[in-house]
Formats: C-alpha cells, structure tokens, sequence
C-alpha cells in the first residue's frame, strides 16, 4: 500500500511537471523594424528550429512601436530580443540582459526622398514633414541628429509602423523624406525603391543584437548553440541572403559601448523627458 502511494505521488509530480513544460513558453522579442505579420512570418524557422532544441515552447512576439518594445524588453518579458543595437545596449544596462550574437553585414541608416522630387541637398527639408518608425527607434535617432548637425528644421516628424509605409508617404507627397535602414530601404519592392533616392547613410553601426534575459543566464551555452545549428539550416541561409546578414558573428566586448547616447535618449523618451 507505501509503495503504491509512493508510485501515485511520483507520477502526480510528473504530471505536474509535464503540464509545466507544456505551459512554459520562451518568447523571442523581435524589435518593430516592419509590420508585426512580416515579423511573425519571417521567424518562423527560428521559432521552429529553437522549439525543437530547447524541447519547450517558442513563441515569436514583437510590439506596435520601438517605445513599447523597449518598455516590454525593460519589464523583463522577452526571454531572447532580436532588437536594434541601442535597445540591446539599453537593455543590457537598465535590465541585464546579456548581448551575444548579431549579423556579419554592416548596419546603415539612411534618409530617403523621391527619386525625381525637389529634394536634393539637405536644406531642402527646412520646413518639410518626415517620417520614422518611431522617436526610439535607430534609424530615426540618427537621422534626428543628422538634421541637427545639417542645421535643419523640419516642420514635424512623423512616425509609422513600417518602411514600405515610409516609403509610400514619400512617393505620394505626404512627406518629403523618410529615415530607414539600408537594408528595409534594399528589401522594398523594386518597382517602389527605383522610385527612391538615398540622399544620406551613416557610418556602419552595429545591427540587430540577440540579447539573453539574465535569467537564463545558465542556460546561455545551450541557447546559443540552438542559434549556431539553426544557421546552418537551409532556412536560415536563405533569410540571410534575402536579407543581406551573411549570417550570425559572435558580438565584439565592449561593441555596443558607443550605442550609450542612443540609449540615453531612449531612457529619456520613456521617462517623459523628450517627446
């Protein structure tokens, strides 16, 4: 009779355990760089590929804007981030996460105007309308400073959820130019970007940054060999080239140091001090 209730007890725990596992899932935060059904379906080999390493659930998540991104990554709700290297340095800083892996290619950001409008040098933009993906996110923080460093006033910036909408305010007059990463500029639709012009990039910066919440910290080695094998699937290789990445490189100590003004602005943004 002990060793049958002691055999009952045991499975109970296992059943407990089981239904644990079941309900665990390990969400990989994508930053907003384009609309939430391009994200989810861009991930979905990742999400597969770590789904059948890790042996738990993965889920693929991201948010409507950089702000609330950053607000979720600080609060702790992504176990991996795929985000822009300010918000991984910002994250790694203010909520510990742990920055590991990013893409081989170089990261630019760009300002964008019509191909054959009347924007041709910046003055041009003094008084015009333009638009970012967000007052947090990357592209737009540079392209801010590069106004001001070009000593030009805009009459407002404008923010939307995704480049080809950018891109489509641009093209129809609503706004004179738009701030981007030269790879969202490079992944338009052809018939779209011939109608585009670069008129200004940055210097490379370091691009999107996989980030470990600290609370997987021991799990650290397992994680990133799952991300390791996974770039070796056919899947991984074909959203590296239509991508242009040329795959996954092991981040540099002290790479995101220079990111900390970005950061510091988004710290600001979020606690009301800028707009």
């Amino acid at each position: 009779m002990k060793k049958m209730l002691v055999c009952w007890v045991i499975l109970i725990m296992i059943m407990f355990q089981t239904v644990s596992l079941a309900a665990e899932k390990f969400l990989v935060g994508v930053a907003p760089h384009t609309s939430a059904r391009v994200i989810l379906s861009m991930y979905q080999p990742l999400r597969q590929h770590l789904e059948q390493m890790l042996g738990y659930p993965v889920d693929i998540v991201t948010a409507p804007d950089f702000n609330e991104f950053a607000r979720r990554g600080l609060a702790g709700d992504y176990d991996l981030a795929v985000t822009t290297a300010h918000l991984a340095r910002l994250f790694q800083m203010d909520a510990g996460y742990i920055p590991f892996l990013t893409y081989k290619a170089d990261f630019k950001s760009v300002v964008v105007v019509a191909a054959n409008g009347a924007i041709r040098k910046p003055a041009d933009l003094k008084n015009a309308i333009v638009v970012g993906l967000g007052p947090s996110s990357q592209v737009t923080l540079w392209g801010v400073q590069w106004l001001q460093d070009k000593k030009v006033a805009v009459k407002s910036i404008r923010y939307v959820s995704a480049s080809d909408s950018e891109a489509q305010l641009v093209l129809s007059g609503d706004a004179s130019a738009a701030f981007m990463s030269l790879t969202n500029f490079q992944n338009l639709m052809p018939r779209v970007r011939n109608q585009l012009r670069i008129m200004a990039q940055s210097k490379s910066m370091p691009g999107r940054i996989y980030v470990l919440n600290a609370r997987h910290a021991s799990n650290q080695k397992k994680i990133e060999a799952a991300l390791w094998s996974f770039a070796e699937t056919s899947e991984a290789k074909k959203y590296f080239e239509n991508n242009r990445l040329e795959g996954y490189r092991t981040l540099k100590p002290k790479e995101l140091t220079p990111m900390d003004a970005y950061a510091a602005k988004v710290r600001s943004i979020l606690q009301g001090r800028e707009k």
